[in-house]
């Protein structure tokens, strides 16, 4: 496989309206795709928004309906699989052999997930991640995902995996995806701290591939007066700064980080340079010892309701 190009795209939101977020990233997808990236990388929740600071009116043992109306507020932006938004962004897609992650909320039922979407080219949406664990407060307004949402999807560029802020942190979810053959591993965060760097660089080192980190660049103006934000309410304030960064299998950066605008930013990859550093360490294959350590993963999904007829087939 020859080298190509890549992209990850550190972009402002558009919390208060999905469609003309999606907007924006179609149009960010189409000039990444004219600079002839083949893989390109959005933050983590870009549509429907990160609602950084925001406690939704929720002290332990109460919730206040001021924090209730946050809720559906922000429900109101999350999207649908099957609607515009996906659409616009597979529509930007589709006359390319790019590949797209991008990050968004996502609406089933009354519950919202963290997901992380993949387009590719004219076959459009191809697959989702549902982030499995929400951190600290993201737990009160996000769903869990399951082991059904961890693709890796087989693409002319290899194979490509997203793994979502913290669960980066996740050694047993990072060895699934190593397991799996990530060759490009896509880390849409939120977290813009300057340790974040550092743990982009060691997963490149640790599963020998290519990292494309993407953060949004953010400020407190994207988001309504009224609504409540701990970093305060001057429409300046920064409440993420990006960071975004892509990083090489041998963990030197080749882009970024990118700090306090927003940025595209681009690198070439070449394949061949995988294979390079599985040379002497390969997490899944001869460095590993599965006559002492094992994972198993359940990749069933878990439906909260399953129906058994009286033949005793079960239907979700």
């Amino acid at each position: 496989m020859n080298p190509f190009k890549v992209a990850v795209v550190q972009a402002e939101s558009i919390p208060t309206d999905s469609m003309a977020c999606a907007e924006k990233a179609a149009r960010l997808v189409r000039e990444a795709i004219e600079q002839d990236a083949k893989v390109i990388v959005f933050p983590e929740a870009f549509l429907g928004g990160y609602p950084k600071g925001n406690s939704f009116g929720a002290p332990v043992g109460m919730r206040t309906p001021a924090g209730r109306d946050a809720y559906a507020a922000y429900h109101e932006q999350a999207i649908a699989l099957d609607g515009k938004e996906v659409a616009l962004i597979a529509e930007a897609v589709a006359h390319s052999d790019a590949f797209v992650v991008i990050g968004c909320i996502e609406a089933d039922g009354g519950t919202l997930y963290c997901t992380a979407l993949f387009f590719h080219g004219s076959s459009g949406l191809v697959a989702k991640h549902r982030k499995l664990m929400p951190t600290a407060g993201e737990r009160l307004v996000w769903g869990f995902g399951d082991g059904s949402t961890m693709p890796v999807v087989d693409t002319p560029y290899g194979r490509i995996g997203a793994v979502i802020c913290w669960e980066n942190y996740m050694p047993m979810l990072r060895m699934y995806m190593y397991g799996k053959g990530v060759a490009l591993y896509c880390a849409p965060t939120a977290d813009d701290r300057d340790t974040w760097l550092p743990s982009m660089r060691h997963i490149a080192l640790e599963g020998r591939c290519y990292v494309l980190s993407a953060c949004q660049y953010l400020r407190r103006g994207a988001y309504p007066e009224d609504m409540e934000c701990a970093l305060g309410d001057a429409p300046e304030t920064v409440l993420l700064r990006g960071g975004s960064a892509i990083v090489d299998p041998l963990g030197q950066v080749l882009a970024g980080p990118e700090f306090n605008r927003e940025a595209v930013l681009y690198a070439t990859v070449d394949p061949r340079q995988i294979i390079r550093g599985k040379f002497d360490f390969d997490v899944a294959g001869h460095y590993a010892r599965p006559d002492v350590f094992r994972l198993a993963v359940d990749t069933r999904p878990k439906a909260a309701l399953t129906c058994i007829s009286g033949a005793g087939d079960e239907e979700a």
